[in-house]
């Protein structure tokens, strides 16, 4: 019975002597567990902060390189319009638009001198006073001369009016009521570029997309203002353009050849604007372009008015175009019996 005690209590001291060494073992594990989770953690950190680290330093090396090429672009920008400034293809288009004004008002000049050299009337020498004893024939004479001279006066007077009322004849008037033929053709022509666009037709006509705001506008102006007045703008200088050259376009099927368009911007880039415009929208070319064409452009408004002046004594009909960036319009250019300016319009500022 005491052999059996002992050898449950030996075998009960080895179990225990067991459990301790497995809780060691356990423990030991464990902390080689947590050991090697840690040191794996820092390497996953540390790789992870390499590749963040390269991938830094290479968006910083393109980020540098993209500001480097943006400044060298920026040089060459400037270096450009230096260039431009300075050099004879930069400066042409302004030098020809300044000799070319120049030069009409030396033209102009010289005509009117002409004019009014032919227009002057030279005081004839004053006779002697006719003794007392002078005939009674002598004064009918003089009675009859004078008669003469009274009748080819109120001749070339009734030329002159016929001749005003011709010129006043050739004066379109829109607004007017009893025009209904030319009304009637001015809405058909206003419909067709509206619903059937013709992206290929002659020069001169429409040749863009004409939306039913283009066409109130252009109606507008017409009918209500009589050719003469201001719209608001579109907001960009190309759909001002669009606008102009439906006008254009109608004043050219009612009036032929004798359409001469003189457009008035502030600036060589402006008026170039409105070249390529017209260019695009009536199928016009550079050769459409010049002094003695259909279409001139001026930067200022004295060489616009003489030119237009010269239209007129030569029975063409100038339609005047005013670009927005005119912040005053030179009271001269209302006389004209045609002219539309475009108004900025502060709710939809201009898109340059």
């Amino acid at each position: 019975m005491n052999d059996e005690v002992n050898e449950l209590e030996t075998r009960i001291a080895e179990l225990r002597q067991q459990e301790k060494r497995l809780q060691q073992d356990v423990a030991s594990l464990q902390a080689s567990y947590n050991a090697m989770l840690q040191k794996q953690v820092a390497e996953a950190q540390m790789a992870l902060g390499r590749v963040v680290q390269e991938s830094l330093s290479e968006l910083e090396q393109r980020r540098q390189k993209l500001q480097i090429a943006v400044e060298q672009l920026e040089r060459r920008q400037e270096r450009i319009r230096n260039e431009m400034k300075t050099s004879f293809a930069g400066v042409s288009q302004d030098l020809a638009i300044r000799v070319q004004g120049f030069k009409d008002y030396l033209v102009g000049s010289l005509q009117d001198l002409a004019t009014s050299a032919e227009q002057l009337q030279l005081t004839p020498a004053s006779e002697p006073e006719p003794r007392r004893g002078v005939r009674s024939e002598n004064r009918e004479e003089v009675r009859s001369e004078a008669r003469s001279e009274a009748r080819s006066e109120s001749r070339s007077g009734m030329r002159s009016d016929a001749k005003s009322g011709m010129e006043e004849a050739l004066i379109p008037k829109f607004a007017e009521s009893n025009l209904q033929e030319q009304t009637k053709r001015i809405n058909k022509l206003l419909d067709q570029y509206r619903m059937m666009p013709d992206y290929y037709g002659q020069p001169w006509q429409l040749r863009r997309t004409f939306e039913p705001i283009h066409a109130d506008r252009v109606s507008n102006w017409f009918f209500t203002q009589g050719g003469r007045g201001s719209l608001k703008s579109l907001g960009s200088r190309l759909q001002n353009i669009l606008v102009a050259s439906a006008v254009i376009s109608v004043l050219r099927d009612l009036y032929g050849d004798r359409v001469r368009v003189l457009v008035l911007g502030d600036s060589p880039e402006r008026l170039g604007e409105w070249r390529r415009g017209l260019q695009d929208c009536l199928g016009v070319s550079r050769a459409d372009f010049g002094s003695d064409q259909g279409i001139v452009l001026f930067e200022a408004p004295e060489p616009l008015v003489q030119r237009a002046e010269r239209l007129l004594k030569q029975k063409q009909l100038p339609i005047i175009l005013i670009d927005e960036s005119e912040g005053f319009i030179n009271l001269a250019l209302l006389q004209f019996p045609l002219w539309l300016a475009f108004a900025s319009d502060p709710t939809n500022p201009m898109v340059y």
